[in-house]
């Protein structure tokens, strides 16, 4: 028997506008791709929400406290007697209040000190057992940098010898530390969860086809271009991942509400600075946008290679 002759131009153009019409689900059953992709990607979506509010949470966190801190200083008072302490203290308070960098100025009354370290040293007047530094909370109109320490403490340094002046922001360099630390991990587990996501969209693509080898072959043979076969895949592709990335969505703020509610609980001000703000929440909702995106850009970029190496 003789082979059918090859179809010319003009009748592989009407196969291809007869092929383009068809529905999708009469070449491709939508139950080949529904499966288990759409969970998988909504697991993925839900986890990257997570860490990604996490990580903007801990950079919110970092920044509110360095800002907070930048023009704050601490001036400790290290001396034994208590008169000669409270002498220099008042001293140093005069002339600090006195100068045109100092925006504000406060010494810490004796009770309160005695109150921070009674879970250590018990009740009562715990000066009299242990010699504890005056301190004197001052906050900067500009910067607390290493010169300007300097200067204000050339300035205090005559009349109150004992005085040590140190900027607060150095005291909590190493949970700048740990929170870029934290930064960074959640960055990596957004990375690995997105390698994830899209292995598992190249394996249920290239399944599907595999399952659908005999259709795509029929397909090409009545006139079906690489293109249009791809695009009733991507099509299927991306109905998963729309799918999978808005359950993800919901999820994984649910997930941040709760952890969200959680550390609002504490009461703490520091961890208060971690508020998610307007541009963070439109990050967030942008993640299953993107998800679908690159899900369908690596189901085009699997199904031309694969269909490129099938005829």
């Amino acid at each position: 028997m003789k082979p059918p002759p090859l179809a010319g131009r003009k009748t592989l153009k009407r196969g291809e506008a007869r092929i383009g019409k068809q529905r999708a689900s009469q070449i491709v059953p939508r139950a080949r791709l529904a499966g288990p992709v759409p969970w998988v990607l909504a697991i993925m979506i839900a986890l990257i929400v997570v860490a990604s509010a996490g990580a903007l949470s801990l950079g919110n966190l970092a920044d509110r406290a360095r800002g907070e801190l930048s023009g704050a200083l601490t001036v400790q008072v290290i001396e034994a007697n208590a008169a000669e302490r409270r002498a220099q203290t008042d001293r140093a308070a005069e002339l600090l209040r006195a100068d045109a960098a100092v925006e504000d100025l406060r010494v810490v009354p004796e009770e309160e000190l005695d109150a921070l370290l009674e879970p250590w040293l018990g009740t009562g007047d715990a000066g009299d057992a242990v010699p504890i530094p005056a301190l004197i909370d001052v906050q900067l109109t500009g910067p607390a940098n290493a010169e300007e320490i300097e200067r204000l403490h050339n300035l205090v340094a005559k009349e109150a010898p004992a005085a040590r002046i140190d900027a607060q922001s150095s005291w909590l360099q190493p949970v700048y530390s740990a929170l870029s630390a934290l930064q960074y991990l959640a960055f990596a587990l957004i990375l690995l969860l997105a390698l994830t996501a899209v292995t598992a969209v190249w394996l249920a693509t290239r399944s599907a086809l595999a399952n659908n080898r005999d259709t795509v072959e029929i397909v090409h043979l009545l006139g079906g271009t690489d293109s249009q076969i791809a695009r009733i895949f991507q099509r299927s592709v991306g109905i998963d991942a729309i799918t999978g990335g808005a359950v993800g969505l919901g999820l994984g703020l649910v997930a941040v509400f709760i952890l969200a509610s959680q550390f609002a609980a504490l009461d703490s001000g520091m961890i208060g600075g971690g508020v998610l703000d307007g541009s963070d929440w439109l990050a967030i909702a942008m993640i299953p946008v993107a998800g679908v995106g690159i899900a369908v850009v690596t189901a085009r970029i699997t199904l031309g290679n694969a269909l490129r190496k099938m005829l």
